[in-house]
């Protein structure tokens, strides 16, 4: 398997686990692994770690991979951001994963929730149920960023973890962790696809040996069925897109999530079909044309669907949006 130039230890096509339900995600998990998956990119948010930790126990226990063979990912929830919830948080991902240590944990949003304890409410989301449902209480003043990430670098040092990141962050808030940090950050995980594409944030990244993840690399799809994206906004439903797929006798998700892994962004598209599993990692076959990237690159609309910077509007609050900058 193709694998990151500065981070070599990522499979550049992974297995998303956001928006699997529990009943299901157990033997997609399995079945990924079976057909080559070796980067699982999870969360303590999306309340399905235990279902992928079986699923996982399942292939490593039929001699499918080993442990070490698999880079298993979860990150850290806004409501865990204090230095002393960090390692309660990690904790329990791993023991709901089955596992020892974890390949990554990201910072998943730059946001400091109130700490919500884990039995009060887990996955805690973005509101404290039950006691205040609906109402996002954000840590005042809040938690600091460097607060986190030294936590989070105790957990390397602990053992815990082999590689930490951020998530949903750009330039300046990089600048920043690499202006302090002891443990660099392996990766930053942001929304990218064929129409938002932030390029600068890329090259950012990857010049200061950063790899850059992929969520929502196929687009509108994961956002439509949830209001958060219209259907006329799917680019692989784009003349562009799907005129490049026939020529080259592949489909428009293979093309889109192509353009990203030819650049040396890792992708990890969800699907719970073992088809479509199959699919999307058969993205090392073909290339695209400089000609054909050149139309690619002219869709970028800079549109993102899933942005934090809408969920923090009523506090007046920037943390580091917009990441294009």
């Amino acid at each position: 398997m193709q694998m990151l130039k500065e981070c070599p230890t990522v499979p550049l096509v992974g297995l998303g686990l956001w928006k699997a339900s529990g009943d299901v995600i157990e033997n997609t998990v399995y079945e990924a692994i079976k057909a080559g998956y070796r980067h699982l990119d999870g969360a303590c948010d999306y309340g399905n770690e235990k279902e992928v930790g079986a699923g996982i126990k399942k292939a490593i226990a039929e001699g499918i991979c080993k442990r070490e063979e698999l880079f298993v990912v979860s990150k850290l929830w806004n409501t865990f951001h204090k230095q002393e919830h960090v390692p309660i948080a990690c904790q329990k991902s791993l023991d709901d994963l089955g596992l020892d240590y974890l390949d990554g944990y990201y910072i998943h949003f730059p946001i400091s929730l109130e700490f919500v304890p884990l039995e009060a409410y887990y996955p805690p989301e973005w509101t404290d149920k039950p006691g205040n449902a609906g109402k996002m209480k954000v840590c005042n003043p809040p938690v600091s960023y460097k607060e986190t990430w030294q936590a989070m670098e105790k957990l390397v040092e602990a053992g815990k973890v082999k590689n930490i990141g951020v998530s949903n962050v750009g330039v300046q808030t990089l600048q920043e962790v690499l202006s302090y940090c002891k443990v660099k950050p392996f990766a930053n995980q942001v929304e990218l696809h064929l129409y938002n594409q932030m390029p600068k944030l890329i090259a950012f990244c990857q010049a200061n040996g950063i790899a850059v993840t992929a969520f929502s690399p196929l687009g509108a799809l994961s956002y439509i069925s949830i209001g958060m994206a219209n259907a006329d906004e799917d680019a692989l439903k784009d003349p562009v897109v799907t005129e490049i797929a026939a020529a080259k006798g592949k489909s428009a998700a293979q093309v889109a999530l192509r353009f990203l892994v030819q650049q040396g962004v890792c992708v990890i598209p969800k699907t719970t079909s073992p088809a479509r599993l199959v699919e999307n990692k058969d993205v090392f076959g073909f290339e695209l044309t400089a000609e054909e990237m050149g139309k690619l690159v002219k869709l970028d609309r800079r549109r993102r669907f899933n942005d934090p910077g809408e969920f923090t509007k009523q506090w007046d609050m920037p943390f580091g949006w917009p990441i294009h900058a």
